[in-house]
């Protein structure tokens, strides 16, 4: 996924509807720095948001993925037969094209009382990505650290395997103001959706105080429901 290219891609959206990024950011109740950073490919939305684009505009989420509209291709003209046999073959590749890359999006989310996780999993039959855009510490820590650490992992039976990590070290600062800065966005990471049980994606935090202290939270993640269901069915 090209962050360029989509964002050029929402710019000529919201440009071709004459809207602000303000007005823009508004309609999916986002800040308009978000939009901006959108735009100049410096972040992209997640898979939620990206879904109410695609809606709101009347455009195919793929074309927002790949920042790019889908080349519109015009009969010339031919003898009517040759027409009729391009005509059956274009319909034929054109179900095909649209039926293995339609994306099927689930939510992600936490059970766990003192986080609150917002992410989306998108899937088709080619590939599977999870994007989680938001992690807040519900809790009261005012505590400050110098060493965090953030691993998303998936586990299979008692096997732990890491898909990413985002760390920090430097000046004390707090969880909230460190996981404001996180979020994961994790592109083709295994080939197919039914990988992923309800339970099997978990995220580490783990932080170290001036004194050597260390405290590590253990955060369950949860899909909206189990998507090996809905692929096998496809």
């Amino acid at each position: 996924m090209n962050q360029n290219k989509v964002g050029e891609f929402i710019k000529k959206l919201r440009c071709d509807n004459h809207l602000t990024q303000k007005e823009f950011a508004e309609l999916f109740g986002v800040t308009y720095q978000a939009v901006s950073k959108w735009e100049n490919g410096l972040n992209i939305p997640d898979i939620a948001i990206l879904k109410e684009i695609s809606d709101k505009f009347h455009v195919d989420i793929n074309e927002l993925l790949n920042g790019k509209a889908k080349k519109k291709n015009y009969m010339k003209r031919y003898i009517l037969i040759s027409a009729c046999i391009l005509l059956v073959v274009g319909l034929f590749l054109a179900y095909q094209f649209t039926h293995n890359h339609d994306f099927i999006f689930k939510t992600v989310s936490s059970s766990c009382d003192d986080f609150r996780v917002l992410g989306s999993m998108a899937y088709n039959d080619n590939k599977t990505s999870i994007y989680i855009s938001s992690i807040d510490c519900l809790s009261d820590i005012e505590e400050e650290y110098t060493n965090i650490s953030c691993v998303l992992y998936e586990q299979v039976d008692n096997t732990k395997t890491e898909i990413s990590r985002t760390t920090y070290e430097g000046e004390e600062i707090t969880l909230n103001d460190y996981l404001n800065t996180i979020e994961f966005n994790i592109d083709d990471y295994e080939s197919a959706c039914e990988n992923y049980t309800e339970d099997s994606l978990s995220i580490e935090l783990r932080a170290e105080n001036t004194d050597g202290q260390t405290i590590t939270y253990e955060i369950p993640l949860l899909l909206n429901d189990n998507c090996s269901v809905e692929q096998s069915e496809s």
